[in-house]
Formats: C-alpha cells, structure tokens, sequence
C-alpha cells in the first residue's frame, strides 16, 4: 500500500514535496528518494528527533518541528516551485487544515491526502447523494476534488475500526466559479445545509426570497442536496448583487 501510495504521487526529483505529519516516516524515505529533497512537518518533537536522526534524512530531508495548523505554505515555498503536499491527516484536524491549505493554495500546485473514508466520500461526493453537503461545495469551488482508493483497517498497525482513503486536490488560483463577495458562498451554503431536508424556499429564509432564487434559475422547492456546486455559485453571486444595493 506505501509503494500505491507514493506511485500515485509519483513525485520525481526536483520537486518541492512536502509531507505533513510524516510520525514514524512510513512514507517519508520512499518519497525522498524519489524526489531527493523533502520537507516535512511534524508536531510531535521525539518524532521528529528521530527523523533527523534517521542516516537516510542526510540525503535532503528538512524537518519542520511546528504545528501544521500554523504553517506558513507561502513562506516556505519562497520563490521555488508550488508545492506538492502529502500527508496521512488526523479526523480532527482534516477540515480545517484543508482549508488552511486552500487559503494559500497560491504557493501549492496538488495535494494527496490519506483520510478516512467517510470524510473523502463527503469530500467527493456527487449532488443527489447522501455524502454531498457543505464540505463537498466550498471545496468545489477552489479546488478539482478526486477520491482515488481505499485503504482499509488491514495497512494499519494498530488496526483501526475504519476505513481510509485517497484524495487528491488540484486548487485553482481562481474560483471555479462566480463566488460572489467574501463569505458569502459559505454563509449560504451553511444555511442551506443546516436543514438539508428543508426546501431552498425555507433554509434560505432571511437571506433570499423564493423569487430571488427563481432569477437565479432555481426552484426553490428542490432540496439543497440537488444543487450543483456552481449554482450554489449563482445564489452567492445574486446575493452579493442583492447587499451591494443596500
């Protein structure tokens, strides 16, 4: 599973890989000899001693002893190439770390990412579908998201009790999509999904009136779950229209 790991990054020399929260370095040397310089942040300070410490690491490994919610992706990537980021991520810091990263995705070209299987479905996930929601629209609108394989409980040691999977993330440096004015996509969306069973009409009370969503070329009797990540876009754009006139 390393080996189908670090052959679907296919990292080649040169390159400015950046593997975060590497622990006991599983994927660390494989994707150093193939790139023959890596960085990697790691929190846990015995951990990172012991990478530094590890002969192999004197071939172009830096070790980043911080905290990766506090990483400064465009510091590090300097004047260089973006950066290709890997990393197995934690359930509790996957959210927020995704978007740390996409909030500076002006210094990243990719992103792998090993997570479990529940939070990539969501992350992938298709309109209509039980795992489309809040996480799937605001990545979609920075970001190509593709769920690539899983992994299952088996390629652990201790074994867990789930599953995880592959994700890759391609940001662009522009929105895919009209967004609209700053937050305002997000604030819709969290509306929207806080009563995925309710109709647009009713979830989106007090910030758009059925007609104003009908301008935007939706019914607003569908459920939130049916919507495009794009016309999510619409409703964020006409919203914005909609205050800059107040």
């Amino acid at each position: 599973m390393i080996r189908r790991i670090i052959d679907t990054v296919a990292p080649v020399a040169g390159e400015r890989i950046v593997e975060v929260g590497p622990g006991r370095g599983a994927l660390t040397w494989g994707l150093l000899e193939r790139a023959k310089r890596l960085d990697v942040i790691e929190i846990d300070r015995d951990l990172a001693q012991s990478l530094k410490a590890d002969p192999r690491a004197r071939n172009g490994l830096q070790v980043h002893v911080e905290n990766v919610l506090d990483t400064d992706f465009i510091r590090l990537r300097g004047e260089g190439e973006p950066l290709r980021v890997v990393g197995n991520l934690p359930y509790n810091i996957s959210t927020p770390l995704l978007f740390r990263l996409l909030n500076q995705r002006a210094a990243i070209s990719d992103m792998y990412f090993m997570l479990q299987k529940e939070v990539v479905d969501r992350m992938a996930a298709q309109p209509g579908t039980k795992d489309y929601g809040r996480l799937t629209v605001m990545l979609a609108a920075v970001a190509e998201v593709q769920g690539l394989f899983d992994v299952g409980p088996g390629a652990f040691q201790p074994r867990p009790k789930v599953w995880s999977a592959i994700v890759h993330l391609r940001p662009t440096l522009k929105p895919r999509f009209d967004i609209g004015r700053d937050g305002v996509l997000r604030t819709l969306v969290t509306a929207a999904f806080s009563h995925r069973r309710k109709t647009l009409r009713n979830s989106l009370k007090g910030l758009l009136a059925a007609q104003d969503i009908e301008t935007c070329g939706i019914d607003p009797q569908l459920r939130p779950e049916t919507l495009a990540p794009a016309q999510f876009g619409l409703l964020a754009a006409h919203y914005s229209r909609l205050v800059g006139y107040t």
